[in-house]
C-alpha cells in the first residue's frame, strides 16, 4: 500500500468517526461505534469503512444499516472537510477483530485457571 493511500484512509477514519459521533441522529446509533479502519482502493473510487459496534447483534445490523442509508450524507460531509478530487464511495462492513481478541483472551484465561487447578496441591 502507498504512503499516500494510508494517508487517505487515515483521514478518512478520522472524519467518518467524527461525522458518525456528531453529525448523525440517527436512534439505530445509540451504542457505541468505531470506525476501526478504512481500505480505500488504490483509484480512490471505493472505500471499504470497518466499524466495530458494541451490542447484541440485532443493534449491530441495526447499525450497520443505518450506516449504509447514511452513505450520501456520510459523502457529503467528507465533500465539505476532506480536500479531493473524488470523494470516494463508501462500503461499510463490520468489524468483529475486538470482539474475537476479547474471545481469545477468554479462552487462554480459561485455559490457565485449568492448569493453575492441576498444578495446584489439595
Amino acid at each position: 500500500m502507498s504512503r499516500r493511500i494510508e494517508r487517505v484512509n487515515d483521514l478518512l477514519q478520522e472524519q467518518l468517526s467524527e461525522l458518525i459521533q456528531r453529525e448523525m441522529k440517527d436512534p439505530r446509533l445509540a451504542g457505541l461505534i468505531s470506525v476501526t479502519r478504512v481500505e480505500t482502493a488504490q483509484d480512490l473510487r471505493n472505500a471499504r469503512v470497518y466499524v466495530s459496534v458494541l451490542g447484541s447483534d440485532e443493534e449491530k445490523e441495526a447499525a450497520l444499516r443505518a450506516l449504509k442509508s447514511a452513505e450520501p450524507f456520510l459523502r457529503r460531509g467528507l465533500r465539505e472537510r476532506v480536500t479531493m478530487h473524488h470523494i470516494p464511495a463508501l462500503h461499510f462492513r463490520r468489524d468483529e477483530s475486538m470482539a474475537e481478541a476479547a474471545r481469545v483472551l477468554a479462552l487462554m484465561r480459561q485455559v490457565q485457571e485449568e492448569r493453575q487447578e492441576k498444578d495446584s496441591p489439595e
